[in-house]
């Protein structure tokens, strides 16, 4: 008896979906229940607060008491996290299904209450991993898109409130590009640097955000009689457009602005549909003088932009710095 390869695909299909099912919502339960073990210490301690070591001897007596049964999750330290927890979310029905209790954890390390709603949508969204949430928050993804946006239109495309009609809403600049495992030290050639990305091209759509799809490598081009090759052709639903990369490895040059420009035109009267938005050209680069770019191109350009690149996540020095901006930035607006 033959039976259909496609039941047995469709029965396997189920058991993963219900295993996966089951194991959100024992975190979810889970997540929820260090909550209420946060929002009980949280109210005790307020009963004794009249005595200002109560916290801390609150959480080593309880973690005496339940470590010994319950394991180490009742450290002091995760003690201290649960009640942390509860400060930071005190709404229990906000918390979100689609998040796990790690996903909260790495959470809790951001103090700033606009960047942790930012993550908390994009997640929700996008359906971040840990992992992937993890190296957004560490490569700064929130900071490097405020740096061309103002923070509410940020939050409202990470909600859903908002279309983004405007590239720079959701073209980062730098592209942080650590993934590659190319050394910023050694010397490599546009192509070395476009293979890299063609293999990690998951990890590269990430980095560009929402909307980006994979359409063409090297795309050749007939101009009467000569041939010219685009390096990355992607697609971006949200935009409604095509978005061309061009790669260099040195500074940027009026030059490469000009050829570009001669790409974005051509998509734009050959390739581009009647119901589709103008082509965005994006020249990655080593390093670029901003009033290269200014001064190249049209005062009324929205189409070519230059994004430069860096293969290393962000130092402590640098998001001290970032930190630091930020400060600057509230103080002027409070």
């Amino acid at each position: 008896m033959n039976l259909s390869q496609n039941l047995i695909y469709e029965i396997k299909t189920l058991i993963a979906n219900a295993k996966q099912t089951a194991i959100r919502s024992v975190d979810h339960h889970r997540t929820i229940m260090y909550w209420h073990i946060g929002e009980r210490i949280f109210n005790e301690e307020q009963q004794g607060k009249d005595r200002a070591d109560y916290g801390n001897f609150l959480i080593k007596y309880l973690s005496e008491q339940l470590q010994p049964e319950y394991g180490s999750g009742f450290s002091v330290r995760q003690l201290e996290r649960y009640r942390q927890f509860y400060r930071t979310f005190p709404i229990a029905s906000s918390l979100r299904t689609q998040l796990s209790w790690t996903h909260y954890k790495l959470l809790l390390s951001i103090d700033n209450e606009d960047k942790r709603e930012y993550y908390i949508a994009e997640t929700v969204k996008n359906n971040w991993s840990v992992r992937q949430m993890e190296r957004q928050v560490n490569s700064q993804l929130f900071e490097r898109l405020l740096l061309s946006n103002d923070k509410e239109s940020v939050l409202a495309v990470a909600r859903n409130e908002v279309i983004p009609t405007n590239p720079n809403e959701i073209i980062k600049d730098p592209l942080v590009l650590e993934f590659l495992n190319l050394k910023r030290e050694s010397a490599y050639y546009e192509k070395d640097f476009e293979q890299a990305i063609i293999t990690n091209l998951h990890d590269f759509l990430l980095e560009l955000g929402n909307g980006f799809s994979f359409v063409a490598r090297q795309k050749r081009i007939h101009l009467d009689g000569d041939e010219f090759y685009i390096d990355l052709v992607f697609y971006n639903r949200l935009l409604q457009c095509f978005v061309l990369f061009e790669i260099k490895t040195h500074k940027l040059t009026h030059e490469d602005l000009g050829q570009l420009q001669m790409y974005v035109n051509y998509y734009d009267r050959v390739e581009k549909v009647a119901h589709e938005k103008p082509t965005i050209g994006i020249l990655l680069c080593a390093n670029k003088n901003d009033a290269v770019v200014k001064y190249s191109l049209p005062e009324n350009n929205n189409s070519i932009l230059a994004s430069q690149y860096q293969l290393y996540l962000p130092t402590e020095e640098q998001l001290l710095k970032e930190i630091r901006r930020e400060i600057e930035i509230l103080k002027h607006t409070n």
